[in-house]
């Protein structure tokens, strides 16, 4: 074996390299191939000797996912049904909806995705915006500078129907016209107001009967004291005629337009599951919901609160009959 001192200078230790190279020569590949040659560095003699015989077929790559794409993906097929019986005897506990909650992508628009010049003046909360493939658009654009935007998004109902719904944010000053645009354009035969506050005009020029409701019992941020409110203002509706003669949606605001109104939205769906099925998908509805607008149903409290809810008007069902 040839060896370099520490003392040796550096054309020494060239040559002896060298050397150990032509005294221990490459041995011929198995295969009959020749072996690859690497240049270790520029103008060197010495050459680094790579055997890829024995490297066998190589898997091909695969393509990643973006993080937009694992949102969308999970929002689109994320399910825990859960059959009348399980819901009220064998519900999840607290922790487990605190965890499956935390789980669920909000599915926010990023401010800069949303290129509509001067949105931000009529945005109640900067961070919470209309997702752009569902967002309401005003018609009247063409002939007014004020264009197409407002803060609202068409919401899927039962069985993803189409357009059952409007999520909205409350109306502010320099938005109430497009508020009440929104309700004309849309043909809407009911508002579900989910706050303490009240504003509204009529549409000059023709009258057209719309029914505001007004639900109080709700603080900002918190779950009412009891479901059986909410279950009656969703009884409510259900036999409203107005809402049934109209095939125009269902307005649906609370102070920002996602958590108070997702609660609301995503009770009135789970009602119905219930109801046709005989079970429900609170997963599901959810992740239904965050795919039209970011963010419904704000926290992990208010989620708690609508398996409870769905629990209890699983208990006001006539019984099943037996298999």
């Amino acid at each position: 074996m040839v060896q370099a001192c520490g003392e040796c200078s550096r054309a020494q230790q060239t040559a002896l390299r060298q050397g150990a190279a032509m005294a221990h020569p490459p041995a011929p590949s198995s295969t009959g191939k020749k072996h690859i040659r690497l240049q270790e560095r520029r103008g060197s003699n010495v050459a680094l000797i790579l055997d890829v015989s024995s490297l066998g077929a190589v898997e091909p790559i695969c393509s990643v996912s973006t993080p937009r794409e694992l949102t969308l993906h999970f929002l689109r097929t994320a399910k825990h049904p859960l059959t009348r019986w399980a819901l009220q005897h064998q519900p999840p506990n607290p922790k487990q909806l605190e965890e499956e909650f935390s789980k669920i992508p909000p599915n926010f628009v990023n401010p800069e995705e949303l290129d509509i010049p001067g949105h931000a003046s009529k945005d109640r909360y900067k961070t919470i915006l209309p997702n752009p493939q569902s967002r309401v658009c005003l018609g009247r654009a063409q002939s007014q500078e004020d264009g197409d935007y407002i803060n609202a998004n068409y919401i899927r109902g039962y069985d993803g129907r189409e357009k059952v719904y409007i999520a909205t944010q409350g109306p502010m000053r320099n938005t109430v016209s497009d508020f009440w645009e929104m309700v004309w354009q849309e043909e809407v035969p009911l508002i579900i107001m989910l706050t303490q506050l009240q504003e509204g005009k009529e549409h000059q020029g023709e009258c057209r009967p719309v029914k505001h409701v007004l639900f109080s019992a709700w603080p900002d941020h918190q779950t009412p004291e009891s479901a059986v409110s909410l279950l009656h203002l969703v009884d409510e509706i259900e036999e409203s005629p107005d809402a049934a003669a109209s095939s125009g949606p269902i307005v649906v605001h609370c102070s920002a337009g996602i958590g108070r109104t997702g609660c609301f939205i995503a009770t009135r769906i789970g009602c119905q599951q219930l109801k046709a099925r005989g079970e429900v998908d609170i997963l599901s509805i959810v992740c239904q919901l965050r795919l039209d607008r970011g963010g419904m149903i704000q926290t992990s409290e208010q989620y708690q609160f609508l398996h409870h809810t769905l629990a209890l008007y699983a208990a006001q069902l006539p019984e099943e009959p037996n298999p």
